[in-house]
């Protein structure tokens, strides 16, 4: 009797997540193109100085620009004016 309701729990789980609307599609769509830019320009840069870090972020906003993306904080500290 515990299996029949935990193969049903189970398939009630996996049946609302199978139908996940077309926004939530959209916008998982988004994030892993987004996060597919952020590793291209850690791949181009891996150093941790300032000017990795300057030039991984402006690889960032590129790559997002180019694909239309939304833009992401610097990942690099601010200087100090």
């Amino acid at each position: 009797m515990r299996w029949l309701a935990f193969l049903s729990a189970a398939l009630l789980l996996v049946t609302e997540t199978a139908s996940a609307t077309q926004q939530g599609a959209l916008v998982q769509a988004y994030w892993k193109a987004a996060d597919k830019c952020a590793k291209q320009a850690q791949t181009a840069f891996p150093d941790y100085n300032a000017e990795s870090n300057a030039k991984r972020d402006a690889k960032l906003k590129e790559c997002l620009n180019a694909s239309n993306l939304a833009p992401r904080q610097p990942l690099s500290p601010a200087t100090p004016r």
